[in-house]
């Protein structure tokens, strides 16, 4: 006794579906990063130039009072410049970059909370800031995973179309599945791995290799905080670069978890990958493995050498239970 398939849904309905949805979450998306960005230059923005200010004149007045420094002295300055730097100040009067805690720096302090990245170098001074970090890290890290996953698999519909136009062309669904995963993978590769470095190196004095360790620290979320971009007081970084930065970063883990997610799905099932693709026509592999019932809905012809099912880009679609018990594919 067969069981009834579940009739799948239009493919164009769920297309035509996910991305007005997709650009609704990203508009909710960023005008969530919008609100911790008001929230934290509000908090942190004056308590940032406080400090900078009492930092500046104990400086001068440290100057015009001690014309040689001594120990305890220079203790004291020692203090005074770690506390203005975890207060965000700027330290060097002739320093050209923005504050930390201005429009954009609150911005890219609300895109590493959210992506959990977490760079260390700068923290809310404030405790109001503290306790909103707290609801906002909350709401905004899976608000971010979800953000994540839609972007991911909007870049795997992609893969996946290009999959089946060349398929459809070459009559080669297996060589042109690998050469559309080989494509997403270099170029993914080029763009958040390999062209970014050039763009640090430029605007920050960094070597290449300084900037890709930094790229894939900050893609992986592990965020050390030994290289933070915006961070060189001798530089002057025009308006674009961090907001370009915090675009590379959600694009990129995306783009990197979707990778994760491949190569997953390969360690879990090392036994149960196969393949039910037959180098035939489609109308012989319908008449191989499907047969249709007398409601004139497709049932299973063969259940003892039925296979699992493999899906876009290799990944295998799990059945239901009683289906991989019956299946072909077994744990070798």
């Amino acid at each position: 006794m067969y069981r009834r398939r579940i009739r799948a849904a239009p493919e164009d309905r769920v297309q035509g579906c996910a991305v007005p949805s997709t650009v609704l979450l990203l508009f909710a998306y960023l005008a969530y990063l919008a609100l911790g960005t008001g929230v934290f230059w509000t908090l942190e923005g004056r308590a940032e130039q406080d400090s900078s200010r009492s930092f500046q004149r104990d400086k001068w007045e440290l100057l015009q009072n001690f014309t040689c420094l001594d120990r305890p002295a220079l203790d004291s300055l020692i203090r005074d410049v770690v506390q203005a730097y975890k207060n965000g100040a700027s330290l060097l009067s002739s320093t050209t970059s923005m504050g930390r805690w201005e429009l954009l720096g609150s911005f890219f302090f609300s895109v590493s909370t959210i992506t959990t990245i977490g760079y260390g170098n700068l923290s809310p001074n404030t405790m109001a800031a503290r306790l909103f970090c707290i609801f906002f890290a909350l709401v905004g890290i899976p608000f971010n995973l979800v953000v994540l996953n839609r972007l991911g698999h909007l870049m795997q519909q992609g893969v996946n179309h290009c999959s089946s136009r060349l398929g459809s062309t070459w009559q080669d669904p297996g060589k042109a599945r690998w050469l559309a995963g080989s494509g997403a993978l270099l170029s993914g590769l080029l763009l958040f791995l390999l062209l970014p470095p050039l763009l640090f190196s430029h605007m920050e004095g960094w070597s290449y290799m300084e900037g890709f360790y930094f790229a894939f620290i900050t893609l992986s979320t592990v965020g050390f905080g030994d290289y933070v971009i915006g961070m060189n007081p001798s530089r002057r970084y025009p308006l674009w670069y961090k907001n370009m930065v915090s675009l590379w970063i959600l694009f990129g883990m995306a783009w990197l978890a979707l990778i994760i997610k491949l190569i997953l799905s390969q360690l879990e099932t090392p036994g149960r990958v196969c393949s039910c693709y037959h180098h035939s026509s489609k109308e012989d592999f319908k008449s191989q493995s499907w047969r249709q019932g007398p409601d004139q809905e497709p049932e299973s012809h063969s259940p003892q050498q039925e296979c699992y099912p493999e899906g876009p880009m290799g990944i295998i679609r799990h059945l239901e239970p009683s289906a991989q018990a019956a299946g072909c594919c077994k744990d070798s």
